[in-house]
């Protein structure tokens, strides 16, 4: 045996054996699974025999849906508020960020936080951030629904007062027609995209130490594997230059499966056409493989997701461009996703999927829809009669107020009906959209999956409707393989499936709730190979050279903020000085869009 893990409590999720406390593994599998003495009797003088202290072991987490490809080229560049506590450290973050910044780069906020995250319970104001750098170019993105931008970003991307507003957005203007700063969605991402591109990239040897660094990252929250769903401005092949490097320098840490994801509106068919014929389904290998089309199939297809703004209805060409692709990748056997967040887009789209398989048969192809946020249970049956899976994220832990605001506290109750999917028997695999919307942390999602709750701590879903902790774990496990079609080498801790697990800093399966999103792993394996190693176990973690450039803010911060639970919220508002305390669960609203960007958040919901 290569390697044996052992002394640990370790939960399999494997229903012929639930637990056991030892695994031996051998070429990269587990070769057995089962208790001290009949594992360690396979020891061999040239076996390593690590003992796991007690831990709760579990299998590496798989996340179904995320961007890992894309937002490792940009990890160094981004300061991460992910899991800060209150706006106050994100600023103090933002003013040393920008001192440490060197001209001509940005100081990017780039998603995975909210502004009911924080103690003070709303959005940074304009003069706060300007006043924060007033030289260095900023760009805070707000879920996919808004962007801030400092008077020197403004400068930097030209926008001025005859910059005419895209098409999909709105460039916020004070009443002599100047910008504010402040970048609008409506109805679509396009403008926050075409934005955040006009600034400074990394240069490719940075990109490759970046990629690294995410990938440690995830691998410290115990991640062991993804899909990456591909996204806005992520050209193929010239995007994945830099991953597919990392591949062939065996330098992945991440088991990554990637979609094809079109760039082109009115020309999704011509480019799905040229790729069918160049990469075959799940062409690659055990660390890096194709997963075929999506989550864009068509851009007349896609429903972004933002709260902010009333539901958006798809054009009526919406069937006319969807058929021909669907049915050219049934034909190719690839398997698709599409992203679609509300059932009215969902129904358009199985009218579309159940008259491609009247002519070409989808059942097998482990074919997707993501997100799905307001599916109702005719359309789950629908997904299930054509063999699909549903992949759900973590989007409503972050945007969970917003949406109560707009569609009631009731509609949110089951949004997305995650229980009632698993009931009737659809595939569901969890994940968390990252990095732009809500965080890449897996254990914020399974908190909310088992609480129910926003991060800031709005409560949305029944005790009914959520899922006990086993259950949801199988989501990020077992569950998020089928959409890989790798349930049958990964998911559980058994013998002959893939060696990918993470020992635990705490026991998921007791600790109080709340201290659910703070886990991390303290020993993680992918293929029976130590990706990440902490506390006890830190001399066996793998080198990783210092972060680049070098004043870059992981450097100076790291990744995911683990701060203590706030019990009462306490703050000050920055513009007017009121002071506001807020229970758990209570949260406030203001008039404008921004909550708080441009005025005062001194009125409760």
């Amino acid at each position: 045996m290569d390697t044996i893990l052992f002394n640990g409590r370790i939960a399999t999720l494997d229903p012929t054996r639930p637990s056991a406390t030892a695994v031996a593994i051998q070429d990269g599998r587990f070769a057995a699974v089962g208790d001290d003495r009949e594992v360690l009797a396979l020891r061999t003088p040239a076996t390593a025999a690590v003992d796991l202290k007690r831990r709760t072991v579990i299998p590496g987490l798989i996340d179904s849906h995320t961007h890992l490809i894309r937002g490792g080229l940009n990890y160094n560049l981004e300061l991460r508020w992910d899991g800060v506590a209150s706006l106050a450290d994100a600023m103090r973050m933002l003013r040393e960020q920008a001192r440490r910044t060197p001209a001509p780069q940005w100081v990017r906020v780039v998603g995975g936080w909210s502004e009911f995250q924080f103690a003070e319970r709303r959005m940074p104001t304009l003069a706060e951030i300007n006043a924060a750098a007033p030289d260095t170019p900023v760009f805070i993105l707000h879920l996919y629904a808004d962007a801030i931008l400092n008077a020197a970003a403004l400068r930097a991307v030209g926008y001025g007062k005859e910059t005419p507003d895209p098409t999909g957005g709105v460039i916020e203007r004070d009443r002599n027609g100047n910008p504010t700063g402040m970048l609008i969605a409506k109805p679509n991402a396009a403008i926050l995209y075409a934005t955040l591109a006009k600034g400074p990239k990394l240069p490719i040897e940075h990109q490759l130490n970046s990629s690294r660094h995410f990938m440690r990252e995830l691998n410290r929250l115990g991640i062991t594997g993804v899909i990456d769903a591909g996204g806005g401005f992520q050209n193929y092949p010239q995007d994945y230059e830099v991953i597919e490097r990392l591949h062939r320098d065996r330098e992945l840490t991440v088991r990554i499966g990637y979609n094809l994801f079109t760039q082109r509106p009115k020309a999704e068919l011509a480019d799905f056409q040229t790729w069918t014929g160049s990469v075959q389904p799940h062409q690659g290998d055990a660390m890096y493989r194709h997963n075929g089309a999506g989550e864009m199939l068509v851009y007349t297809a896609a429903d972004f997701e933002d709260f902010l703004e009333p539901r958006p209805d798809m054009p009526a060409t919406m069937e006319e461009e969807l058929f021909p692709v669907v049915r050219l990748l049934a034909q190719q056997r690839w398997p698709f996703r599409l992203h679609a967040t509300y059932d009215e887009t969902i129904s358009r789209a199985l009218d579309v999927f159940e008259r491609v398989n009247s002519e070409v048969p989808l059942y097998g192809l482990h074919w997707i829809i993501d997100h799905a946020e307001t599916i109702k249970p005719r359309n789950i049956e629908r997904v299930k009669a054509l063999g699909g899976g549903i992949a759900i994220q973590h989007r409503m832990a972050y945007q969970g107020e917003h949406f109560v605001r707009r569609y009631g506290a009731a509609a949110a109750e089951d949004a997305p009906p995650i229980r009632r999917m698993l009931e009737m028997g659809v595939p569901v695999g969890a994940g968390t959209d990252a990095t732009r919307v809500a965080s890449y942390n897996p254990w914020i999602a399974l908190y909310w999956l088992v609480t129910g709750k926003t991060v800031g701590g709005l409560g949305l879903t029944p005790g009914g409707s959520r899922l006990d902790r086993t259950t949801a774990l199988r989501l990020w496990t077992e569950g998020s393989a089928w959409f890989s079609s790798e349930e049958d080498r990964k998911g559980r801790i058994t013998q002959g499936q893939y060696a990918d697990v993470a020992a635990l800093d705490a026991d998921y399966f007791s600790v109080p709730e709340e201290s659910i999103k703070a886990i991390t792993s303290v020993l993680t394996m992918v293929g029976g190979k130590v990706v990440h190693a902490a506390q006890e176990f830190k001399d066996l973690a793998p080198p990783l050279p210092p972060a680049l450039p070098d004043w870059s803010p992981v450097r100076s911060y790291g990744g995911y903020q683990h701060s203590p639970a706030v019990n009462a919220r306490a703050a000050v508002c920055g513009v007017h000085g009121h002071h506001h305390t807020h229970a758990p669960g209570a949260f406030p609203w203001t008039e404008g869009r921004l909550f708080g960007a441009l005025g005062c958040s001194c009125f409760a919901f």
